[in-house]
């Protein structure tokens, strides 16, 4: 095993084969970088975070009140999930992911925002499909309260609205599905999502089908390995 390499785990999951990494490149300076890949795409990396951490700041600088309620959509290396719990008002956080492989790394903390995690009294870990949890408000996304409201649900899972990591994840993005949803939101509840894709307009319309506001943020963010700014973008929506 290379000091510059490291697979740190590797499962079959619903999706394919998911694995952890950890890397150094030396002309970075000296830090861990942590990925995670499926199969041969690359899901995500700690060198990323902006627009995840920009997910849950956008989201919540929304909400109004205290003792807030969230639910995060996709754990994966925990960054929106942490940037959340920054929030002092938020007195519980539902962190939902269908893969209890990407669960089990955090609490076995072999990721580092796993100990971040672990230590907070606030956060849980719900084993699940978001999608199916969305669109079943009669029980939702609570496994020991049928039926909850959240003042904020936070969704980073599916590439964009329209490239999806998985096929069936499609059926989510409609005005019925998307209503069904919106049943957990308390009164001015929110609603925001991260993409890697710039606005899309159509997506927009659609969301105002449901909500009666929508913005859509472009969050920029420096690219070592192109040498120039990328771009992803977060919507977020008020019920």
């Amino acid at each position: 095993m290379s000091l510059l390499f490291e697979e740190i785990d590797s499962q079959d999951s619903p999706l394919g084969e998911i694995s952890l990494r950890k890397r150094r490149i030396p002309t970075f300076g000296d830090r861990d970088i942590y990925e995670v890949k499926l199969g041969e795409e690359f899901l995500m990396s700690s060198m990323f975070v902006d627009a995840e951490e920009a997910l849950s700041d956008l989201g919540l600088a929304q909400v109004k009140g205290d003792n807030l309620s969230v639910v995060v959509g996709g754990l994966g290396l925990g960054y929106t999930a942490v940037a959340a719990l920054k929030d002092q008002r938020i007195a519980e956080l539902l962190v939902v992911d269908a893969l209890e492989t990407v669960i089990g790394w955090h609490q076995k903390e072999l990721v580092p925002l796993g100990k971040i995690l672990n230590a907070d009294s606030r956060n849980r870990y719900v084993l699940g499909s978001f999608f199916d949890l969305a669109t079943t408000p009669e029980t939702g996304f609570d496994p020991t309260s049928d039926g909850k409201k959240f003042d904020a649900i936070l969704l980073d899972i599916d590439h964009s609205p329209t490239e999806f990591l998985n096929p069936s994840n499609a059926g989510f993005y409609t005005t019925d599905n998307l209503t069904l949803m919106a049943e957990q939101l308390n009164p001015n509840g929110v609603f925001a999502m991260w993409s890697q894709n710039p606005p899309e307009n159509h997506f927009i319309t659609l969301l105002g089908t449901v909500f009666n506001q929508v913005d859509a943020h472009l969050v920029s963010f420096f690219n070592p390995f192109q040498g120039k700014d990328s771009t992803n973008s977060v919507y977020v929506c008020s019920k």
